[in-house]
């Protein structure tokens, strides 16, 4: 079996309630917890290379994870990212053409509130990671994305192809 590098970014996915500011921050990754949970038996490399939330995330953040990406020694590589500007890194890293296998995915609920998506999210990009050619793309609510066709569609809380943004809103 080939290793897993899992590059962990922050986003809602590793987002905790901290009731005395009554807000959603970050103290650390839940990965290990997650994966020993859910019992994955892939050989997973953790890279934790920032805690951030993802509309906080600047240019110079995408140049980090691309650098880790670009440098893991790991061909295939999943990337945890808040979803609201997870687009934007998927367009970072495609852009580099890399001989790599990249799937950036994330949640829409923390991993520590009741009914998340994490758990699902995770194990479909480690999945994805191993069935999808060289290339980039994001792993989200049941479907595979490539880089430069995918967005948000936050009205329905869903990643979709763009040309699908248009037919939904007719």
């Amino acid at each position: 079996m080939m290793p897993i590098r899992l590059i962990i970014t922050g986003g809602t996915f590793d987002k905790k309630y901290d009731p005395l500011k009554g807000e959603l921050t970050f103290k650390e990754t839940h990965l290990p917890q997650i994966l020993e949970q859910v019992n994955v038996t892939l050989p997973i490399e953790l890279e934790i290379n920032q805690l951030k939330d993802s509309l906080e995330m600047q240019d110079d953040c995408r140049q980090q994870i691309l650098r880790a990406c670009a440098s893991s020694a790991e061909t295939q590589v999943v990337v945890t990212h808040g979803t609201d500007t997870m687009e934007h890194t998927a367009a970072v890293l495609g852009r580099a053409r890399m001989d790599k296998t990249v799937v950036l995915t994330g949640a829409m609920v923390p991993y520590s509130v009741s009914g998340s998506d994490a758990l699902f999210n995770l194990g479909f990009a480690l999945a994805a990671v191993q069935q999808t050619g060289p290339g980039v793309y994001i792993a989200m609510n049941g479907r595979i994305l490539p880089w430069n066709d995918v967005t948000k569609d936050k009205a329905r809380g869903r990643f979709i192809q763009k040309s699908e943004l248009s037919q939904l809103d007719s």
